[in-house]
């Protein structure tokens, strides 16, 4: 098959950008002819709140040149306006509900009328895909035929290496964002006792708040954005991995966490309640609590007996999650299509 995958963006330390990154991966593996449009090969305004929408206006104009593709694939209400734009089979992912993404990140006012971008590119692809259990609830209530696929990683790919630094780490990993519970993570480190150190990786709007907190605690290190070559040993090192989001889909850093055998403390939200079963894979508190990530922090580090088997029960529950396995749920939808 020939596919071309439209996204706003596919390389980076996101979550959206590793999902189609693992899928281009696993769909070129089996044999596949892959074109991508993306940001890395589209204009944008690198600038927040005017990435998306030029994004948007950029991949309409340069779907006008797109022809012989037998499926188009876009991810997001961004990339839906080109793949309408261009003839094959269309597939449409959503990663998350896209309209309360937008209320988080941009105010109520915004939100509003994303919603009814929404409704509209919703009515264009001739499947719908979503990666949580919340998402597929939402659009089948709005009356959408929707189907469930979720996010997934390469567990063979993934680095062996362990890099350790401190006798106890913790690290957070991800988009420093408003939506991934930012304001959170910086009352977690103010209030971090000095023997735990914190491992910062990640880059976005919110990088000066936690550039600024590193400089004032010692035991706060944020190391910037990091490639998967670094992330994955630090992960791997690390006692535990800390996530406060607002929102979340299917976390790919949670997965490389249950992949790599480390704790997770998480919200309670979205896809965090899908792939982690509180006491058992993972850990699992109300977002906005600092004061609970703190208490579950130090309850992980006064019984690691418990620690590791949260670890071990959440690398089998991975194994679900590998793209051999999710990967043949795209491939069944292309060929049905077809």
């Amino acid at each position: 098959m020939k596919i071309l995958i439209i996204s706003p963006t596919s390389s980076g330390i996101g979550g959206i950008a590793q999902h189609v990154t693992g899928l281009i991966n696993f769909l070129r593996d089996n044999g596949h002819t892959i074109e991508i449009m993306s940001s890395e090969n589209t204009f944008t305004i690198p600038i927040k709140g005017l990435k998306n929408p030029s994004f948007m206006i950029s991949s309409l104009l340069k779907s006008k040149f797109k022809k012989g593709f037998d499926i188009v694939h876009a991810h997001n209400i961004p990339a839906a306006y080109a793949m309408k734009n261009i003839s094959g089979k269309k597939i449409l992912s959503l990663h998350g509900i896209f309209s309360q993404q937008i209320v988080e990140l941009h105010g109520k006012t915004i939100g509003t009328i994303s919603e009814k971008f929404e409704h509209d590119a919703l009515k264009w692809p001739d499947v719908i895909t979503v990666i949580s259990k919340e998402a597929y609830e939402h659009y089948s209530k709005l009356g959408f035929d929707v189907k469930q696929i979720p996010n997934a990683i390469d567990l063979e790919s993934l680095p062996k290496a362990t890099d350790r630094r401190h006798e106890k780490q913790v690290i957070f990993a991800g988009r420093l964002s408003k939506e991934k519970g930012i304001d959170t993570l910086v009352e977690i480190a103010k209030l971090l006792s000095d023997d735990i150190h914190l491992i910062i990786l990640g880059d976005g709007p919110e990088k000066n708040k936690v550039s600024a907190l590193a400089k004032s605690k010692t035991n706060i290190h944020y190391l910037g954005y990091q490639p998967k070559e670094k992330t994955i040993p630090l992960i791997r090192g690390s006692d535990a991995l800390i996530q406060p989001s607002i929102v979340e889909g299917i976390s790919s850093t949670i997965l490389e966490a249950m992949a790599c055998k480390t704790p997770i403390i998480a919200t309670e939200v979205g896809g965090n309640k899908e792939i982690l079963e509180n006491n058992k894979t993972g850990i699992l508190v109300e977002p906005d609590s600092s004061e609970k990530f703190l208490d579950k922090i130090k309850e992980l580090f006064a019984d690691r007996e418990r620690a590791k088997k949260i670890g071990e029960n959440a690398f089998s529950k991975v194994q679900q999650y590998d793209w051999s396995n999710v990967g043949k749920q795209y491939l069944e939808i292309y060929s049905n299509l077809l």
